[in-house]
């Protein structure tokens, strides 16, 4: 078994461990203390976290690498965001993963492997390379070319993948998001509220204008 079926394998029977809970789904749905603690606790992992801790709306996304409708919010709507919003200090970003298949994991394991600084960096080359991984005949190699062009090789690549930690730190997250009420990518919360899929500039400046509106 290659290390993206291990991935695969572990991701499923962590999937399949959160569903047997008794009561797991009602639990989130009817307890909304719970799922407010889910959004608000960033788990083991450091969070992504772009603009000022003392912006008046706080947006929470989740997504996925494998998630077109996430490549698209990320490629055309994110930089707009960020200059309207964030870098004006009205708006602080938090970007958390929400892998929905093993490849998610890995790519998402590979950018956390290359170092908080370089986080976003790759997380943006991912998406706009999506083909040569997520598309391709064989995804760890594409993988493993990917990332080759920001100097991780072959054996870093594979001792990442090989990182259970990581590995664990990542599904917290996401069962984290679960707990929130994450159901699908992309999932946003702005100030707790939530909404879900691709943005243009526009619809995301709706969600947010009425939180703003007096500040």
């Amino acid at each position: 078994m290659g290390l993206i079926e291990r991935r695969r394998v572990l991701a499923v029977a962590g999937a399949a461990t959160l569903a047997s809970l008794p009561g797991t789904r009602a639990f989130a749905q009817a307890d909304k203390t719970a799922a407010e603690k889910a959004l608000a606790e960033s788990g083991p992992l450091p969070e992504n976290v772009f603009g000022s801790a003392s912006a008046p709306v706080t947006v929470v996304e989740y997504a996925s690498l494998t998630c077109h409708r996430c490549r698209d919010f990320h490629i055309q709507t994110w930089p707009q965001v960020k200059a309207k919003y964030v870098d004006t200090g009205r708006i602080q970003f938090v970007f958390r993963e929400f892998p929905l298949n093993a490849l998610d994991t890995g790519g998402f394991m590979l950018a956390r492997c290359a170092g908080e600084k370089r986080w976003s960096q790759i997380v943006d080359l991912l998406y706009r390379a999506d083909d040569a991984w997520a598309h391709a005949p064989d995804p760890l190699e594409g993988l493993r070319g990917v990332m080759k062009q920001v100097g991780m090789g072959r054996e870093a690549v594979d001792a990442c993948l090989g990182d259970q930690k990581m590995l664990d730190g990542i599904n917290a997250v996401a069962r984290r998001g679960t707990i929130a009420g994450v159901t699908g990518t992309p999932t946003f919360f702005v100030n707790g509220r939530k909404a879900s899929g691709m943005m243009t500039i526009e619809q995301f400046s709706a969600l947010i204008e009425p939180h703003l509106a007096g500040k």
